[in-house]
């Protein structure tokens, strides 16, 4: 079944723009004059917390989530080609730094106990999901797309760009490679992305994390993404009504990683969740380790850590990159390990709503800020969109807006090593001094104290 997209949501825009409004175009979702303009509210919030007037013109604010989408009507004859390989510029992503190599594989989870808010009827909840592992032998294996071919096509138009001028990468990991049971069970790690972006956007993350022995599953919140594609080439696509609250699309993620979680006991226990009942990675059923699971996400998908720890008290160490929350969720108290993790201008310093979740944190907490980043440089965005830039038609200081000063490889590698140090530390219970305090190793980093 299609679903058209509400009329409110489905614009065009002229192709003469000046330069603000190129930048709008390219990077800016919901962006406004002002903030496309680089006006971005740098000032400290007000004292406390209202989660029902959060400040949307900081740049951290969730309509800046997914920085290129939909300011293009995609059309049909965009996704008829099908292609993400065509003869144009060769994206290409960082490579994982891990000791491992890496598997992967998507799933296609029905929860046939909830409806889908995002649309009328009474249709079951649909999520796609892929699992980041490492793997032993790799050969025989292709690498999976960053994206598969239907939605790539569209994740493309969305930015004005054709599978014939821009090819999107080959990941690092392998479709159905065995897992390397050597490692034992793995702890598991969730990843929740930004508004109404797509799961691709944790992808240099998730494949670094898989790297280094964790069990990663990033997950497609469909009809808030913009674009999710599911078995037989059905495109889903951003349906949710504009203006809907943070805190109720907050609460359907929390449910969406709830149900997740579950499908991951039935893998665990030697099942398989997916209704089509395609062949799963070797080793995987006996790699599940329920017993250490952990989140990370960003922006809005860093929120939803803290609403999914809220509900779901399986989940043992959150993190969250970048993200302001919304809600009842950061008013309670939370006793398992948290990290605030914040570009260059953000911290709790600035946001209302990370000082309050911080007095609510009971565990282990710890509050880092990434120098010389932006709030996309917690995204594939990071080193994706430099790359695109004379297509998208940016300068360098346009780059720098978005993204910061920071080089896109060391970006990841920083957020990885920092995601790993902590959940190494809470789930592995090896700790790490790059959580002590400054490292003379990353001057980019910071502790809020």
């Amino acid at each position: 079944m299609k679903h058209r997209r509400p009329r409110h949501r489905r614009r065009t825009i002229a192709r003469a723009v000046g330069t603000a409004g190129a930048l709008a175009v390219a990077l800016g979702a919901g962006m406004t004059p002002a903030m496309a303009a680089g006006k971005t509210s740098t000032q400290p919030a007000a004292t406390g917390f209202s989660p029902d007037e959060p400040d949307r013109n900081a740049p951290w604010a969730p309509e800046n989530d997914e920085g290129a989408l939909h300011h293009k009507a995609v059309h049909p004859e965009a996704l008829t080609s099908g292609r993400t390989d065509g003869s144009g510029l060769q994206l290409n992503m960082p490579a994982p730094t891990g000791p491992y190599s890496v598997g992967m594989v998507g799933l296609h989870l029905v929860d046939t106990s909830r409806t889908d808010p995002y649309i009328p009827g009474s249709t079951s909840r649909e999520l796609m999901v892929s699992l980041w592992y490492p793997a032993t032998s790799t050969s025989g294996h292709y690498q999976a797309p960053w994206m598969p071919s239907i939605s790539g096509a569209h994740f493309l138009a969305s930015r004005g760009l054709s599978p014939q001028e821009v090819t999107l990468p080959r990941t690092a990991g392998h479709v159905l490679a065995p897992v390397n049971t050597k490692l034992g069970k793995l702890p598991v790690l969730l990843y929740s992305t930004g508004l109404h972006s797509d799961r691709a956007m944790g992808t240099a993350l998730a494949q670094d994390l898989a790297s280094r022995g964790y069990l990663v599953v990033t997950v497609d919140h469909t009809h808030d993404a913009n674009e999710v594609q599911f078995p037989g080439n059905r495109l889903e696509v951003n349906t949710m009504p504009a203006g809907a609250h943070s805190s109720d699309t907050l609460n359907v993620r929390a449910h969406d990683i709830r149900f997740v979680i579950n499908q991951l006991s039935t893998i665990s226990n030697g099942g398989n969740p997916d209704p089509g009942h395609p062949t799963l990675p070797s080793g995987l059923s006996g790699a599940v380790d329920m017993s250490r699971i952990g989140m990370f996400g960003w922006s809005l998908g860093g929120a939803a850590v803290d609403t999914s720890m809220q509900l779901d008290k399986r989940i043992a160490a959150g993190a969250d990159l970048d993200g302001q929350f919304f809600g009842s969720a950061p008013s309670k108290d939370l006793d398992r390990p948290f990290m605030l993790f914040s570009s260059g201008t953000h911290n709790r310093n600035n946001d209302g709503s990370w000082r309050t979740l911080w007095s609510h944190l009971k565990g282990y907490r710890v509050d880092i800020q990434l120098h010389g980043a932006a709030h996309l440089s917690f995204s594939d965005n990071e080193w994706m969109v430099p790359q695109e830039a004379a297509l998208l038609g940016l300068s360098q200081a346009q780059l720098q807006q978005q993204f910061g000063t920071i080089d896109p490889d060391r970006a990841v590698k920083v957020q990885s090593d920092y995601l790993a140090a902590f959940f190494d530390q809470e789930l592995r219970h090896q700790h790490s001094t790059l959580l002590d305090g400054p490292d003379k190793r990353y001057p980019e980093i910071s502790f809020v104290r």
